[in-house]
């Protein structure tokens, strides 16, 4: 469980260093709406960028429908449809903290 004393960026960077999870995920374990949670990943990332021990895992959005994959999406949000067959049942992409591999 993660501390309440603490802010929650710091608590948000302390889920992904444990494991892989979605902004739905993320809020339902914060207690924050899903959107809060979104914009303080966008901070989390560029704080992540001036720390060379830790880097920022974004494991992207997948169609099941057609099997297309966000790889290029730099939005960390979900996206509303597939560019290839139009579907709207898009999985959510999850995040994490990895330790950099120079460290």
């Amino acid at each position: 469980m993660v501390p309440r004393d603490r802010t929650p960026r710091q608590r948000i960077l302390d889920l992904l260093a444990e494991t892989r999870l979605t902004a739905y995920q993320l809020a339902q374990r914060l207690g924050i709406p899903e959107r809060q949670v979104e914009d303080h990943l966008v901070h989390v990332v560029k704080s992540l960028a001036r720390d060379p021990s830790r880097r920022f895992v974004l494991e992207p959005a997948t169609c099941p429908d057609c099997g297309f994959v966000f790889r290029d999406r730099t939005k960390l949000t979900r996206p509303g449809r597939c560019p290839q067959c139009r579907g709207e049942g898009i999985t959510a992409p999850r995040y994490g903290i990895d330790p950099s591999e120079d460290f």
